[in-house]
């Protein structure tokens, strides 16, 4: 009897486990988001900060066709950027899955995945700038090549160049979910279907895609986060010439405007937010992860 616990002491021990990581998530996410959600609401004159609420700073922010431009064009990055790094991210995994047997020379094609990020985002990024430049080594092959007369100009400072470094960074986070979807997929259902006579596109679409969706919502997920909340680069990448979000946000800070970045942030985060819950409608993450 002496060595049972008491219910108190039962009951309260999974509150004592989640207690630091709950201290953690308050003190570094919570405070801060809610500091920002108090700022949003402030008095800004032009000089200084006045603790009184306020709608002004959300109808200035609603108000200007700047703002909804500037989110039509960072989910247009959002958008472009999902839509590649989910191709490029299905076809590796499945190819690491389906293709590679031998279990080490999986596991080493999987971290020859992981190399790049061996590197800092920023080197990573910058690197593009002479391979994609007028005179970068891609517009230098397609000349001597004789494919083009003179070089492009659309490959750099350009959305294109802006996507592209952002499937280059975010890849490998929807590699990671997929690749570990699939891993869990049993061959014996495949074999099946195609005992059944299913061809390969069948079982590609009737059995890996949707066993496969709880790794493409995770990777969504991060994805999207990831490019809605980066200013960096588009700002580079684009040479100036397109903006996101967070770049007007960025802009605002400089200036001193925290109220009108706050309210630029909270939007951002009420838009990630609603994103990231249709993407849960779709699937049920819960319950696909606790199979």
């Amino acid at each position: 009897m002496s060595g049972r616990s008491s219910p108190s002491g039962g009951s309260l021990a999974p509150y004592l486990q989640v207690a630091p990581l709950a201290f953690l998530m308050i003190t570094m996410v919570g405070i801060p988001l809610l500091t920002v959600v108090l700022l949003s609401f402030w008095e800004f004159d032009g000089i200084a900060v006045y603790p009184a609420f306020t709608w002004a700073n959300y109808k200035e922010v609603l108000s200007s066709p700047v703002t909804l431009s500037l989110f039509l064009s960072t989910l247009k990055y959002a958008l472009m950027t999902l839509i590649a790094t989910t191709v490029v991210g299905f076809t590796c995994s499945y190819f690491l899955v389906f293709h590679v047997r031998d279990l080490r020379v999986q596991i080493a094609l999987f971290l020859l995945c992981t190399i790049p990020f061996w590197t800092s985002n920023v080197i990573r990024m910058v690197s593009w700038i002479p391979f994609l430049g007028r005179e970068g080594l891609f517009n230098s092959l397609l000349m001597q090549a004789g494919i083009i007369d003179q070089p492009l100009d659309i490959l750099l400072y350009s959305d294109f160049a802006v996507v592209l470094t952002y499937i280059h960074l975010f890849t490998l986070f929807m590699i990671v979910p997929i690749f570990n979807s699939m891993a869990k997929i049993n061959p014996n259902l495949i074999e099946a279907a195609r005992d059944a006579g299913a061809s390969g596109w069948q079982i590609l679409w009737g059995v890996i895609v949707p066993l496969s969706k709880t790794g493409i919502a995770l990777g969504s997920i991060f994805v999207v986060t990831l490019v809605m909340g980066d200013f960096f680069v588009v700002r580079v990448m684009s040479g100036g010439q397109s903006a996101s979000v967070v770049s007007a946000m960025k802009n605002n800070i400089d200036q001193l405007y925290y109220p009108v970045a706050s309210a630029m942030a909270v939007l951002l985060i009420i838009v990630v937010l609603l994103m990231v819950t249709a993407i849960l409608r779709v699937v049920d993450i819960r319950s696909e992860l606790a199979r």
